[in-house]
């Protein structure tokens, strides 16, 4: 006897040999059904906004369709590494029961949504964003489950299961979003409120606290620091996109320069706080790192680069290129999901056999190899037409699938083997903050270029368009003077505005106006300045890529004397996945007996599969 007491109590003997297997099946479908419910919404977007008589051409509607796109992803972006600590403080399993059962009643009440008009739309945005506390709940616990139920030697399957479902949801969500939206768009809501229940209920009867659970002290000040500058920013950038006064956008609004701003002021009070606290939600420390600051750079520069990428060509399909093939609006969302496959199918192949062959060949072959193939599926992308053979589009969407798939893995075991064992729950979740920002952020980039690009070419069009084709001069200068964001979502709802906007005017048109209200005239009027527009975001999509290889290139070598380097699974299962959690560190064993593990640390070598320190 050594005469020391450990300050925790280890942990209770495992629940039995199956119980990993039900962990495993709990927690990918609560992954899966988060994210078939965070895609869901993009594509049925048009049926909800008919269904709730939205109309998409007012300006004050905008922002409700931009909330109800964005507001899930910044909920989660701000409180998952808040709901990892406090996971690691008073159970994974229960704060993951929460978020089940939290996510299916938001489900439930987003499907039986009874208002029209903006009270309707208001009570989707809440309840969405409701839905993202849920999600973030099972996002920062769900993977803490898994490391902890499993061995080391089988968490890089587990996990990988877990990540392959993920990606496999995204593309679900889409398909699913087609199928159901057009029969009735509370459908999509309701779809998942039967599994909801069963997992909700299995997970509370099946999922027990495995791991240790470490007393800590909440960085409360930190938290909401941390917060308030981030949902300021990404509030700054969401109404920044919208028009203000006479201008297309509103960067000059003086409320988007205070939110943006204030952010930015807030976010840095945040940092001067994790320096000065001994238990920070952020470990900055872990910046002096190169290949971890190099690794993250080049992450979130590929988030920016393809984040906004699945809403440009969903715009492009469902706006532009399916009606002019001659598919109704009511099945342009359908189709746009199945033509998006490819992509999806790409990231698939790559990311496991990547993950495979970085362990034995390295990182940065895949991670620099992989950006740049990335860039250059961009670049390819912008030579096409707006009217394009699709095998040549599917093609392209699959290069960029494998580009996205070779950098992901790699990308992320060079970034956690760069840290130190015992931080690598902190490293993980700054990581993963990183790129579900990156997603907000990139929307709010990708769309003000395109607004940019658009407002350039998009008035005279429009103008000498509809004159072209008998429309009187006055009439036509006021319709070509509609924000060019209007006209965006217009094409992103698969929506003919010209019928609105000219009303009594077609009747006396010698045709009678069919041919302006045809499903193909719109597209092909603004099919010109859309790609103008387009070619403007996807420089930016090839910069940000470019850059990430050079940052990936910048990685260097990590020093095994520093750091032990593991495989590719090893590592994903010596943090908490993507989510980005915060795991404590439980008491260390070491040479000299058995010491007390600080609080907040990082997830332990000894309980989760990293090494020893000593």
């Amino acid at each position: 006897m050594t005469g020391r007491i450990p300050a925790e109590s280890p942990p209770p003997a495992g629940p039995g040999e199956h119980y990993k297997w039900i962990a495993l099946s709990n927690t990918t479908l609560g992954v899966l059904m988060v994210m078939i419910n965070q895609s869901i919404v993009l594509i049925a977007l048009p049926d909800i906004f008919r269904g709730i008589h939205l109309d998409p051409l007012d300006s004050a509607n905008t922002s409700y369709l931009l909330w109800m796109l964005m507001g899930f992803m910044v909920v989660t972006a701000v409180l998952v590494v808040t709901f990892g600590r406090l996971g690691d403080m008073f159970g994974r399993v229960r704060m993951y029961n929460l978020g089940f059962a939290a996510f299916t009643l938001c489900s439930v009440m987003l499907s039986v949504t009874w208002m029209d008009g903006s009270a309707g739309a208001l009570w989707l945005i809440g309840w969405r964003i409701a839905q993202g506390v849920g999600g973030a709940l099972l996002f920062a616990n769900s993977t803490a489950i898994l490391t902890d139920a499993f061995p080391a030697n089988q968490r890089g399957t587990a996990l990988g299961i877990n990540s392959i479902a993920a990606i496999a949801g995204s593309f679900l969500g889409l398909i699913l979003g087609g199928v159901l939206a057009p029969v009735n768009w509370k459908m999509i809501f309701l779809v998942s409120v039967p599994f909801g229940v069963f997992g909700t209920i299995w997970a509370y009867v099946k999922l027990h606290d495995t791991g240790v659970r470490a007393r800590a002290r909440m960085d409360w000040w930190g938290n909401v620091t941390f917060a308030v500058g981030l949902i300021s920013v990404l509030v700054g950038i969401t109404y920044g996109i919208q028009p203000y006064g006479g201008s297309t956008m509103g960067w000059l609004n003086p409320w988007v320069l205070t939110a943006l701003i204030g952010g930015v002021a807030v976010l840095g009070a945040f940092v001067w706080i994790e320096l000065k606290v001994a238990e920070p939600l952020f470990r900055l420390s872990l910046f002096r790192l190169r290949a971890f600051t190099a690794g993250n750079i080049a992450s979130l520069l590929t988030a920016l680069g393809r984040g906004g990428l699945q809403f440009m060509l969903i715009i492009w399909l469902q706006g532009i290129w399916l009606p002019l093939h001659g598919y109704s609006f009511e099945k342009t969302p359908l189709w746009a999901g199945i033509y998006m496959i490819p992509l999806t199918v790409g990231f698939l192949l790559s990311a496991p056999l990547s993950g495979w062959l970085s362990d034995r060949l390295g990182s940065r072959p895949f991670t620099v190899g992989g950006a740049l193939l990335t860039a250059v599926s961009f670049l390819v992308l912008m030579t096409l037409p707006t009217d394009f053979h699709y095998w040549v589009f599917a093609l392209l969407l699959l290069v960029n699938g494998v580009g996205s798939g070779l950098f992901a893995s790699p990308n992320r075991a060079e970034i956690m083997n760069a840290v130190p064992a015992e931080s690598r729950g902190a490293g993980s979740g700054m990581t993963a903050t990183f790129q579900n920002s990156a997603m907000v952020l990139s929307i709010g980039i990708f769309f003000s270029l395109m607004i940019a690009g658009l407002s350039h070419t998009l008035p005279s069009v429009m103008h000498d368009g509809l004159v072209a084709q008998g429309v009187p001069g006055a009439e036509a200068s006021q319709v070509s003077q509609l924000p060019p964001i209007a006209v965006l979502f217009a094409a992103f709802l698969g929506y003919n505005p010209l019928q609105q906007l000219l009303g009594d005017h077609l009747t006396k048109l010698p045709d009678g106006g069919k041919h302006l209200t045809s499903k193909e005239f719109f597209p092909h009027l603004i099919s010109g300045p859309f790609h103008q527009g387009l070619v403007i975001a996807f420089w930016f999509a090839v910069a940000a890529c470019l850059v990430a290889a050079v940052s990936s290139l910048l990685t260097g070598r990590v020093s095994r004397k520093q750091v032990p380097v593991e495989s590719l699974g090893s590592e994903l299962a010596g943090v908490s996945g993507g989510a980005g959690l915060g795991l404590s560190e439980p008491v260390v064993p070491d040479g000299e007996g058995v010491h007390p593990a600080g609080p907040g640390r990082g997830s332990s070598p000894a309980g989760h599969g990293g090494a020893p320190r000593g």
